[in-house]
């Protein structure tokens, strides 16, 4: 019998159903790229795909739900990459091994990170890191979780600045803009796609983004590079699936996505939820885990934070 006869008896077994496991809750972008990836997905899979929401433990319940989960095809893990790669750094006993637990498939549409400040913060980034310096009794920022890149993107400003913070963390990103309409926080740092519209009315500014080149969702904002921080830290989502996966079953899970990705409907439905579609290769996801891995490691250990699970 051919691999491919194989991964098809394999699929057949298991139903006419894949769910994509999405490790947090509905209703944010990450939600709604699954959804949307799901609906053209299915017919190039001849298969129906639901999206679940298996929340809890910063991702880790839907994380590992997809690790002890058969390799026939039947769940696919979608996920923040940053899930993949931080969870295993700051875990004191690390639940999962992502090279040894799953198959990287493609990385499927990346986001970007911004520095958001109050309006009672007046100025551009160069000001706002001079009051910084000048106030560091009332440099307190928000961070939509703990063990998240703005967590130690506040980390690395830290580092670079010379400049000591006090990191609060939220349930997400909703109250740190609340928060900041309020002038209870001087600033955030979380995505770009959860504080642009409050920007763009003129109730928070965007000081900063964190990714390599400006936004195309923020032309106007300066980089962390252009306000002379050497950080570089925009973040994406990627699917994986459980370890042993067929082989052809991967290849044919990746094609799909990269062609839904590719679709101008799809693209336009995510761009407008500040998602920037990408889709790859299952070698291109790998690459693009072990940089990040790479890069974040020194920064995280310099953290000294752990979870204790």
């Amino acid at each position: 019998m051919s691999l491919t006869a194989k991964a098809g008896d394999a699929l057949g077994q298991a139903g006419p159903l894949t769910r994509i496991i999405f490790p947090f809750a509905a209703g944010g972008s990450g939600d709604a790229l699954c959804r949307v990836v799901a609906q053209h997905l299915g017919p190039s899979l001849d298969r129906n795909v639901i999206v679940e929401n298996r929340t809890g433990g910063d991702g880790l319940i839907g994380i590992k739900s997809v690790k002890s989960a058969a390799p026939d095809g039947s769940t696919i893990l979608v996920t923040t990459g940053p899930t993949m790669y931080l969870l295993p750094m700051t875990e004191v006993t690390p639940s999962f091994d992502t090279a040894r637990d799953f198959v990287p498939v493609s990385l499927l549409a990346r986001f970007e990170f911004a520095v958001v400040a109050s309006p009672a913060i007046a100025g551009d980034f160069a000001q706002f890191v001079a009051w910084l310096k000048a106030n560091p009794g009332k440099a307190t920022f928000g961070v939509p979780s703990s063990g998240t890149i703005p967590h130690f993107i506040g980390s690395r400003l830290e580092q670079v600045l010379g400049t000591p913070m006090t990191r609060v963390a939220y349930r997400g990103s909703a109250p740190i803009v609340n928060d900041l309409l309020g002038g209870h926080l001087p600033f955030g740092i979380t995505t770009v796609a959860d504080v642009a519209a409050q920007h763009r009315a003129g109730g928070v500014r965007i000081l900063a983004v964190s990714s390599a080149a400006r936004s195309p969702f923020l032309p106007d904002v300066p980089t962390l590079k252009d306000g002379g921080v050497d950080l570089v830290a925009d973040a994406w989502y990627g699917t994986w699936l459980p370890a042993g996966s067929p082989p052809e079953f991967v290849r044919q899970l990746s094609t799909a996505a990269v062609a839904a990705l590719a679709k101008p409907e799809v693209r336009e439905k995510l761009l407008a939820i500040g998602l920037i579609p990408v889709g790859t290769t299952p070698e291109a996801l790998t690459a693009e885990l072990a940089a990040n891995t790479a890069f974040w490691q020194p920064i995280v250990k310099a953290t000294g934070y752990k979870i204790t699970n």
